[in-house]
């Protein structure tokens, strides 16, 4: 679910609209969906599904001339089962379950296009349960690229059988086809899309964590050629500003020496005191000296300043890791420095 909307001033156009479509009630909300488009329907109903719990301080805000219908509302909850019964009142069935499917699972026009924007780890953690030639078909069906990442991750023999398949498949009846496709939209597209809107960064950070440190290379580069917006977003989350600590002295030197200044400054605004202190103590005391009168000079500042330097810091510091100019430790034994 969403986090809580309590800015008013941050709310976009099309956020306000969906708050007042989920405000107007069932009734009247699949009037309105009823003289729109398929676009501003998907779009709507996307940003609906995402708002989470709207307090109803904000509600009264936004929406003064009724303020006294929804004033006492209580707080109203943007879910997609709520989204998906507003549509339900004027749209036909087929139609709303299309829509409902595009803004909960992994984008694409038909069910082959979406399994290849679904991470090989979770494809073949799924397909490893399956018969060898139903997992033949699937593979069969997707690009070649994206079949080869998900046949090496599976077991060696199982994948040797699903090869053996392919090898002698013939073509595929229709209905074998559309009983495997309907398979996987009802028993692994739909349950991935629940997954996925629970936290699928955090999801995908977890896993690519557990990865040696060629293969996350390689796939957060191809993720980056795919979306590089959610690669961003799991490298942020696999390392953190706090996980600087994580670099030994000499480490935390050099990435001084590469990081500018002013953006040190706004990045240690934010951070805890162990982390400022892994920084001063690498530090002259009269660079130390200069930076704390910067930091005091700027004053208060705003978080998202500082969240955008922390995470220019650490994507330095990854970059500086990737060329082998400092080493982050892994946290494990053999991590460890002999001396």
């Amino acid at each position: 679910m969403g986090r809580v909307k309590e800015d008013y001033r941050s709310l976009t156009g099309a956020q306000k609209a969906a708050v007042l479509l989920l405000a107007l009630g069932e009734d009247h909300s699949a009037r309105i969906f009823g003289m729109m488009d398929d676009e501003e329907i998907r779009e709507l109903s996307q940003i609906m599904a995402g708002l989470g719990t709207i307090s109803s301080s904000l509600v009264e805000r936004l929406f003064v001339e009724f303020a006294d219908a929804i004033s006492n509302t209580g707080s109203l909850v943007g879910s997609y089962d709520t989204t998906e019964r507003l549509l339900m009142k004027t749209l036909p069935t087929d139609r709303v379950n299309q829509i409902m499917e595009e803004i909960r699972g992994p984008a694409g026009r038909t069910m082959w296009d979406k399994l290849g924007n679904v991470n090989e780890q979770v494809l073949a953690n799924y397909l490893k349960n399956e018969y060898p030639q139903t997992v033949a078909v699937v593979l069969s069906k997707v690009k070649p690229d994206h079949a080869a990442r998900v046949l090496a991750l599976l077991p060696e023999g199982f994948a040797m059988e699903v090869i053996m398949r392919m090898l002698h498949m013939e073509a595929v009846q229709k209905e074998v086809l559309d009983g495997v496709e309907r398979t996987l939209r009802t028993e692994f597209m739909s349950n991935l899309a629940r997954t996925a809107r629970r936290d699928a960064h955090e999801m995908m950070a977890e896993i690519f964590n557990n990865l040696d440190r060629n293969t996350e290379a390689r796939f957060i580069s191809a993720l980056e050629e795919r979306n590089r917006e959610s690669a961003e977003k799991i490298k942020q989350l696999m390392f953190t500003f706090e996980d600087l600590a994580r670099i030994d002295s000499q480490g935390i030197q050099t990435l001084l020496r590469s990081v500018e200044k002013d953006r040190l400054a706004m990045g240690l605004k934010g951070a805890s005191e162990t982390t400022k202190e892994l920084f001063f103590g690498n530090m002259s005391e009269r660079a130390g000296k200069m930076l704390r009168e910067d930091m005091e000079a700027m004053g208060p500042v705003r978080l998202r300043e500082v969240d955008e330097a922390q995470n220019e810091i650490v994507t330095l510091a990854k970059e500086l890791a990737a060329s082998g100019q400092i080493v982050i430790s892994e946290g494990k034994e053999d991590d460890e420095l002999v001396y």
